[in-house]
């Protein structure tokens, strides 16, 4: 018999038989085992495991395996980690501050002999110095989020924001130079603790320092870079998944902006020139005592996906990962720059490709449209197509037209978008009641 079962077997006998029975164990007798059998717990990092016996043998119980995966396992945050990051300092004020933490650490008291004292210090200065250097930089890579468990919009942003792999790339940087200020720190601490006399102590401290120093700021621009980062990210938009949101979407230069004004509480940039939107903008809308979020996106293009550039991709990612209501702005004026022709296509690609969304159509600038549409030159003139030729004249079927500088039709928007928006309310509580009966049910 193992020593390990010996044990288990005298740990399920009861105290009463133990104290009986001990002059029978000397004997070479063994105990045999109860017939109740007892669970044993065996705790690790705060994580709890119960064992049962299975034909004499203790295994896990599957519960209980399941429960430890699901904690081991991290799961995919919800919007609004950005502002969660930790503030981030410049490099030279994190190096500047640990110098002077370092220079103030004395020896050990009660050193008599000048030698030893001195590399007493030397060794404790760059093992401080080590330590405020690196305490940061772990603090840095572990509180910014791995890009993996991020919602996906966050994750888009991330990645249209940044440049895809850039973000990583910084994380990695960092944690590089962390580990390299460790290793040299402990080897000249290591060679200032073996000194052999006061003045060698102090020279292989001044090296050790000097060492270290030119390390941070060959490296330190990592940490520059993440502050950068962290400005960014912060920055963005926050979308509280469970207001109902309304996305404004169409061709550069339609009006979406100058609706959004109108609408919300958002003050975008309002310019004639494409890509006045340069990124995702918020505001808020408050009707009937009811909050709404309201979002300005850039400019989409005729052109595949594969030639979109990232503020279009912006708006895709916005409609892709958000539960949105859209707000899809027409301009038949030709004012925009764009062909109505080049706006049906785009216009009939986006409501089949997000046809889950709900969807409102509102004609802009209608003040100035004439009684025979603009024709360009790039137009698909193709009197065959009767949905393009009926585009061109009036916009989709139930387009609201609507005019901001003029004041055309702007108190039946705010209606319809009303409505738009409680539908959308109602469908997100539909859903969300949806998943907690899977939850229930799981």
């Amino acid at each position: 018999m193992s020593g390990t079962s010996g044990l288990f077997q005298l740990w399920q006998v009861p105290s009463s038989s133990l104290f009986s029975g001990c002059s029978k164990l000397s004997k070479g007798l063994y105990l045999v085992p109860a017939r109740v059998m007892y669970p044993m717990s065996c705790f690790h990092k705060q994580m709890q495991t119960t064992y049962e016996i299975v034909k004499g043998s203790y295994v896990s119980n599957p519960q209980d395996r399941q429960e430890n995966k699901e904690k081991l396992t991290p799961k995919v945050e919800n919007v609004g980690a950005f502002q969660k990051l930790p503030m981030v300092m410049p490099s030279v004020d994190i190096l500047h501050s640990a110098l002077r933490k370092a220079k103030r650490v004395s020896p050990t008291k009660g050193i008599a002999n000048a030698a030893k004292r001195e590399r007493n210090k030397g060794a404790k200065q760059l093992d401080s110095l080590m330590k405020e250097l690196a305490v940061p930089l772990r603090t840095y890579k572990e509180n910014f989020p791995n890009k993996k468990y991020l919602h996906p919009y966050e994750r888009s942003l991330i990645e249209l924001t940044l440049g895809d792999g850039n973000y990583e790339d910084v994380l990695g940087k960092l944690e590089a130079l962390r580990k390299k200020v460790v290793s040299v720190g402990k080897e000249h601490a290591s060679i200032c603790a073996k000194s052999l006399s006061k003045r060698e102590a102090e020279e292989r401290l001044n090296e050790g320092l000097k060492r270290i120093q030119e390390i941070f700021d060959r490296d330190g621009k990592a940490v520059d870079e993440l502050l950068n980062i962290a400005k960014t990210l912060r920055a963005m938009p926050v979308v509280d998944l469970e207001t109902p949101t309304l996305c404004l979407v169409g061709a550069p230069n339609v009006g979406k902006s100058s609706l959004v004004r109108v609408l919300s509480t958002g003050k975008p940039e309002i310019c004639n020139y494409p890509f006045t939107t340069r990124g995702i903008l918020m505001g808020h809308i408050n009707l009937s005592y009811q909050n709404f979020q309201v979002t300005d996106t850039p400019g989409i293009l005729r052109r595949c996906d594969e030639d979109r550039n990232n503020l279009e991709k912006l708006t895709l990612a916005v409609l892709t990962h958000l539960p949105t209501a859209v707000l899809y702005v027409h301009d038949l004026s030709g004012e925009c720059g764009m062909s109505p022709s080049d706006q049906f296509v785009i216009y009939k690609e986006m409501r089949e490709r997000f046809s889950s969304h709900i969807w409102l159509d509102v004609v802009s600038k209608c003040d100035l449209l004439q009684a025979s549409p603009v024709i360009f030159t790039t137009d698909d003139c193709n009197a065959d197509n009767f949905e393009l030729v009926r585009y061109r004249k009036i916009g989709p079927d139930g387009a609201l037209n609507v005019s901001v500088k003029k004041e055309i039709g702007l108190q039946e928007l705010k209606k319809r978008v009303y409505e738009l928006l409680v539908s959308q309310s109602e469908r997100i509580r539909k859903q969300k009641s949806k998943e907690e009966g899977l939850e229930v049910s799981v």
